[in-house]
């Protein structure tokens, strides 16, 4: 389920306890309603909502510093890329071969990460061509001749090697994301929460709006959080940017 999906799925279910709970208003005898029973409803609400706040908080810190932290990550990337091409270009033109893999592979990574949701099914992160290995393989088998040469080898060795890691981070880490079970309860808590709002509410125009305007917000902060813990899906993804600009340069100069 993407994300935008997922916070509208949110605001109905918001919403719609805020609407039921409002029914209930006025189909509950009186006494149930009186002022020791809004005490109370209103001591019980103030517990869930504090753990909903909590929550809800520490879950936007959380997906903001992926989101932050995946960015990082792709532009530490893209210059040791730039690097790694300016080091086999100093190598000479026995590293031709694993220049133009390397440029293979980075447009195959921009496929992957943003291209259309067909491309990146049809792309297999666990095949040896989407991977650094194929330059790895064009480096080792180089037989350098002079000192120079066999310092450039095992720095460029070293930046593939990085390289290498941090794909392997990506793929392990892909398809992390908000878990099913805590977004479920998260939701029951607010659901239960607009739920009492509604209830302790008179179904006027100007209540029924404030509730929609309500749901909405929260459910946008939902959204946020989910669309966020998946940095290169959804409207609010890490931009390619920096890899395109790079793959712009490769084999330059």
């Amino acid at each position: 389920m993407s994300s935008l999906v997922l916070g509208l799925s949110v605001f109905v279910c918001l919403f719609g306890a805020a609407l039921l709970g409002m029914v209930l208003r006025a189909r509950l005898p009186s006494h149930h309603l009186d002022a020791e029973s809004k005490d109370a409803i209103r001591l019980a609400t103030a517990v869930v909502g504090t753990l909903s706040a909590l929550a809800l908080g520490l879950l936007i810190a959380s997906a903001k510093t992926a989101h932050d932290t995946a960015e990082a990550e792709l532009r530490t990337s893209v210059a040791r890329i730039v690097l790694l091409d300016r080091v086999m270009r100093h190598y000479g033109p026995e590293t031709a071969d694993a220049g133009v893999r390397l440029r293979r592979l980075v447009d195959a990574r921009l496929n992957q990460g943003w291209g259309g949701s067909s491309e990146r099914a049809a792309t297999d992160p666990y095949d040896e061509s989407q991977t650094i290995e194929p330059v790895q393989v064009e480096l080792r088998s180089l037989t350098p001749e002079t000192a120079p040469q066999r310092l450039l080898q095992a720095r460029a060795l070293e930046i593939s090697g990085q390289l290498a890691e941090a794909h392997w981070m990506i793929v392990e880490t892909d398809d992390e994301g908000l878990p099913t079970a805590f977004l479920v309860i998260l939701v029951f808590w607010l659901a239960w929460l607009f739920a009492t709002f509604g209830l302790q509410a008179p179904a006027n125009p100007t209540v029924i709006g404030v509730m929609l305007v309500c749901s909405l917000s929260v459910a946008a902060a939902v959204f946020l959080v989910v669309d966020m813990s998946h940095p290169y899906l959804g409207v609010i993804h890490v931009s390619d940017h920096p890899l395109r600009t790079a793959l712009a340069h490769l084999g330059q100069g």
